[in-house]
């Protein structure tokens, strides 16, 4: 079609050769890169020619007046008024950065099939690597804390583990995949988030609410979707290079490479380093955790017959870390001289899709990881291997109203570690037993277009867990288009999580307390309704509006709750008597003005408590109001864009130690707040830098301290009366024990950073 159109342009030209021309030329770009095969029209006229592959037109045509449209996927079709005259050649350029069209994005995670975002029932949110780097992070896991309702929660001064909040609720509801595969498990929250190279995101999306008939077991509050590039749309070369005052070092390279003529492949390494000892607050621990982490990805895809689907990726990511005392070093790992948090974890994960030549769309797609854990929290070990593996077969099918979707799954799952997680009782003497879990299950969905304005989502699933038996997970969405410009979209459905508190809970770990199970754990059942409503507005000038609204109610069956409040020397699990309600609104507000002003925020309400004996308590740890923003600016003129991102949390309830903890039980208003400074004038280079952590807010400014006897980290000192509860005394007034778990907010103070961007496109085969 294009070489057609080429020759009808020549001809055309030939033809008016009598008439005097000029030549039109220009660049069209988007958020500071090129943009190739962009067509470039004179409307009401058959004069038309496309971007290269650096993103430049050139094209010879009659002086004139006339309107100049660049159309390209993707994009609003933009238009400049031009005169051409008196000889004199004429450039144009074209800026898209605002005018990108949200709404034709491609999404696949609310249905496990490729959809237009405005066509799908299921509310789905869309984050690119632009939207990122207005606050560049070392990790994912960081990243994270710029999307409205979704916060990364540090779980330990110490260790700075952490898992990833979705409106309220704890990372173990949370299901993080790569590609659509169910890749980082929940003894890996953090790690697996943290050593996934950003220079090979294409884009995360993210579905709040259950979606366990479609993805199973953990996917409770939401998903997080990762989506890596595809090796034939990456950079050619990629690099990204950062420090921080507090001396981390961040490194992220990318590549690809051609293997013969059917295959390229594609290549991330990532590496942090961040060696130095910093105690701000003065308790002789470390503030931030040290950590010494690597990471390589590397992702083939294959050219198949009739463009059928085949792409294979794997990772590794090892990583050392630690926090403690300032004076620990490796000597002091495990014992009780000096106090120390060390992790070595090792992690490797294997990822692939193979659509089946056959006439029918038929996938089958898999998954494999093994993570090993080797931690010392003071003198309590804990040594943890788990695999799991994962395959799924999908048909999808479309008839006239209806696009179908079956699929059947099967999971199995290996943990082992040296808790009573896996012990068991034998001749009065505990015994190693690893936990094998299968799960496997089958799935349905129909989508059916009800009208031209109106679409019916069904889904049901039927799982069968080897050690809790069947599980029903049923699933309706609807979806009214009032027109392209405002869609409101209803939800439905349930969800269930089977658990292992030892592979999700810190303070289970940390030797603090004790942990006590009170009876045999039941799977948790979720049932979930969400009403969103998403709202457009496009002005002639280019300036685009958009409003999303959102609100969700979570009702849980069996909750299995931390009681960290009976005994302060024990962490008491149990399903909970009686149920759980997590419920809230969400707004996102997204402005893009044609001058180079961009505008992004968003406020989330949620009320997350239990319910027992008709008394209702708070969930710990969790903000009721929460806010994020992101506003740009590019000065054009000197290519110069600046950012100023920011969010913003209402008080929540702390873990003390004792009711005579002098600690805060709740915390304060906090919010941290940065701003980047970014010149892309250079050719495929950029420079950046600005500072984080502006208003120099950490945690131990609202208390005291923070961790509780800080000074007798072994508990050498503390004194118990006859019932093994603390004893007053004048070196411990308030009876409190070793606790690192007091923790809401990262505890870095402010400091500024330095990066580098190199990016060379190259050209497409």
């Amino acid at each position: 079609m294009k070489n057609f159109i080429y020759i009808v342009t020549f001809i055309f030209i030939s033809l008016s050769a009598s008439a005097q021309t000029a030549k039109l030329s220009g660049m069209v770009i988007a958020e500071g890169k090129s943009i190739e095969n962009v067509s470039i029209n004179l409307i009401e006229t058959n004069y038309v020619t496309f971007t290269d592959s650096l993103g430049y037109y050139t094209i010879d045509i009659p002086y004139g007046t006339y309107k100049l449209q660049a159309l390209a996927i993707g994009f609003k079709a933009v238009v400049k008024n031009i005169i051409l005259k008196d000889n004199e050649p004429l450039v144009v350029n074209f800026d898209l950065t605002n005018f990108q069209n949200a709404l034709n994005e491609v999404v696949v995670t609310g249905t496990l099939k490729e959809v237009n975002r405005l066509e799908s029932p299921v509310p789905v949110e869309v984050y690119t690597p632009a939207f990122f780097r207005k606050n560049p992070t070392p990790n994912i896991y960081e990243a994270l804390q710029n999307v409205n309702g979704v916060r990364p929660q540090l779980n330990c001064n110490i260790c700075n583990t952490g898992d990833i909040h979705i409106n309220g609720l704890e990372g173990p509801y949370t299901m993080v995949l790569i590609d659509g595969m169910p890749i980082v498990s929940s003894l890996s929250t953090v790690y697996g988030l943290s050593g996934i190279p950003n220079s090979l995101v294409e884009r995360i999306e993210v579905v709040k609410g259950p979606a366990s008939s479609l993805y199973g077991s953990e996917a409770v509050g939401g998903l997080i979707n990762i989506i890596t590039k595809k090796p034939q749309n990456a950079a050619l070369f990629s690099a990204d290079i950062f420090a921080t005052g507090y001396g981390e070092y961040n490194t992220d390279i990318g590549f690809k490479l051609n293997a013969g003529k059917k295959a390229t492949f594609l290549t991330g390494i990532n590496y942090f380093k961040f060696g130095n000892i910093v105690d701000n607050n003065n308790d002789n621990f470390t503030d931030v955790t040290l950590q010494d982490r690597i990471s390589v990805f590397q992702k083939w895809n294959f050219d198949r017959k009739e463009n059928r689907l085949f792409s294979i990726a794997g990772r590794y990511n090892y990583e050392d870390r630690w926090g403690g005392e300032k004076q620990w070093t490796k000597q002091y790992r495990g014992g009780d001289e000096v106090y120390g948090e060390s992790i070595y974890t090792s992690r490797w994960e294997l990822i692939g899709n193979y659509q089946l030549p056959v006439k029918e769309k038929f996938f089958l797609s898999f998954s494999f990881n093994n993570h090993q854990q080797d931690s010392r929290y003071g003198t309590t070990s804990y040594i943890a291997d788990q695999k799991v593996g994962f395959s799924q077969l999908t048909w999808d099918k479309k008839t006239a109203n209806h696009d179908l979707l079956f699929g059947a799954a099967i999971r199995y799952t290996y943990y082992d570690d040296n808790t009573p997680a896996t012990a068991s009782n034998g001749n009065g003497s505990l015994l190693n037993q690893p936990q094998k879990t299968w799960l496997p299950g089958i799935f349905i969905q129909d989508e059916i277009k009800l009208a031209e304005k109106h679409t019916f989502l069904a889904g049901f699933r039927y799982d069968y867990n080897s050690i809790h038996g069947s599980i029903y997970t049923p699933r309706v969405a609807y979806k009214w288009s009032l027109n392209d410009k405002n869609i409101i979209r209803l939800n439905a459905g349930t969800g269930f999580r089977v658990v292992n508190l030892f592979t999700e809970d810190h303070a289970a770990l940390t030797g603090a307390r004790n942990v006590v199970i009170s009876n045999e754990l039941k799977p948790e059942k979720t049932y979930n309704v969400n009403l969103n409503y998403l709202k457009k507005i496009y002005a002639e000038d280019g300036t685009l509006f958009s409003l999303d609204l959102s609100a969700f109610y979570t009702y849980f069956n069996n909750r299995i709750i931390g009681d960290f409040d009976t005994n302060p020397n024990e962490i008491i699990y149990d399903n909970l008597d009686g149920y759980a309600v997590s419920q809230g609104l969400t707004a996102n507000l997204d402005i893009s003005f044609n001058s180079g002003l961009k505008i992004i925020g968003g406020a989330t309400y949620q009320d997350v408590a239990t319910f027992t004996n008709g008394l209702k308590a708070q969930q710990i740890l969790t903000e009721k109001l929460s806010g994020n923003w992101a506003i740009s600016y590019k000065i054009r003129k000197m290519n110069l864009g600046i950012d100023y991102t920011g969010n913003i949390y209402s008080p929540m309830r702390l873990p003390l130690v004792s009711d005579t903890d002098p600690r805060s039980a709740f915390s304060p208003v906090w919010s941290i707040q940065n701003i980047q400074l970014t010149f892309s004038g250079a050719k495929n280079l950029e420079i950046y830098a600005g500072v984080k952590n502006l208003l120099n807010f950490t945690p131990n400014k609202s208390t005291s301290f923070i961790i509780a006897r800080a000074n007798d980290p072994f508990d050498k000192n503390v004194q118990y009366d006859a019932n093994g509860q603390v004893v007053a005394t004048v070196d411990n007034p308030y009876k409190l024990t070793f606790d690192p778990n007091y923790v809401y907010a990262p505890n870095q103070n402010i400091r500024g950073f330095l990066g580098v961007r190199l990016n060379i496109q190259g050209h497409k085969n």
